[in-house]
């Protein structure tokens, strides 16, 4: 069998009625058809919409498809003992020009019993964010199903809701049970469970694409949503250049930041696991064996678990989120 080495990702890209132009003007991917981009997938294992190789022998191939074949050599042994020949995290990047239906997620236990696969947990990155933009995530006071049902049906759910004012940067942990939404004007990366689960709360009164409302999720949402309120809904992290910051550590996933304008040596020999690199700004090169990746803002690359070093080498000041499962 032929040695693994980085992968890169071919994007997929899917049409929202809330989808804006930043993928476009923003990302620089600009050879799509749709009209209003809302997400580009860059790593997914999420059958029918699985990422497709782009490099090497191994273009042209899906995703799960090598998770099959290479098992742990790829994904990490841990890992291919939990969760098998599905890749175990979705990233993506979300343009939303409109206020996105106000959802909760199931956790992992709700989601197997009702479902039978994975809840999402899931983290949002700010890429880009237009003046006073803002998101939901929470509450902004306790209730109980009681009161948070009143407020439903009396349509002033979002009276009892967390906004947040949002800049680039500015990282949120979204928990499976925790309401969220969002606004106008941003532009983020998510990475999430594998799970394309979502129990929609409110949608705003608007209708889809079809002239109809979009269904709800009322009751299933009644048992997934944590009603508590939380001291800080943004999570803070120290901003330094040419180091690795973390931003989220969970047993879904690890998420840290590389913000770097000179070359970085990594080492993932004691690391259990794949690696993706998702650039947010800039373009490097990744230099492994004997060998070069050119990587531009919007790119995925995945490293296989049994790479151990790789050098990544700024084209100019570049940020790029390093996800693995740890």
């Amino acid at each position: 069998m032929s040695q693994l080495y980085p992968l890169k990702l071919k994007n997929i890209f899917k049409d929202k009625i809330w989808g804006g132009q930043k993928i476009k003007t923003v990302m620089g991917k600009d050879y799509y058809p749709l009209h209003n981009c809302g997400e580009m997938w860059v790593v997914s294992g999420v059958e029918g919409n699985q990422s497709i190789i782009e490099n090497g022998f191994l273009a042209d191939n899906e995703l799960n498809e090598l998770v099959e074949v290479y098992m742990g050599d790829l994904v990490g042994e841990k890992n291919y003992e939990e969760y098998g020949n599905e890749f175990p995290v979705l990233i993506k990047f979300i343009d939303a020009n409109d206020f996105l239906s106000i959802q909760v997620h199931p956790d992992d236990k709700l989601a197997k019993k009702r479902h039978g696969g994975n809840g999402k947990t899931e983290m949002w990155y700010v890429v880009d964010a237009a003046p006073g933009s803002e998101l939901i995530s929470g509450f902004s006071q306790k209730v109980d199903k009681d009161t948070y049902m009143r407020h439903l049906q009396d349509k002033t759910l979002k009276g009892i809701l967390n906004y947040e004012k949002v800049k680039a940067g500015d990282v949120f942990y979204i928990p499976a049970g925790r309401v969220h939404a969002l606004g106008p004007g941003i532009l983020l990366a998510e990475v999430q469970q594998t799970s394309d689960i979502t129990y929609r709360i409110y949608d705003w009164d608007r209708p889809g694409v079809d002239g109809r409302m979009r269904e709800l999720h009322t009751d299933l949402a009644l048992d997934a949503i944590d009603f508590e309120v939380h001291d800080d809904y943004k999570t803070t992290y120290n901003q330094e250049k040419n180091k690795t910051v973390d931003l989220v550590k969970s047993l879904h996933f690890t998420t840290n930041l590389l913000h770097f304008d000179e070359s970085l040596q990594k080492d993932y020999s004691e690391l259990d696991s794949f690696v993706a690199y998702v650039c947010v700004q800039g373009s490097f090169i990744l230099d492994y064996f004997d060998d070069k990746l050119a990587v531009d803002t919007g790119d995925a690359v995945l490293l296989p678990a049994i790479m151990e070093k790789v050098k990544l080498t700024p084209l100019k000041e570049t940020k790029i989120l390093e996800i693995y499962i740890s």
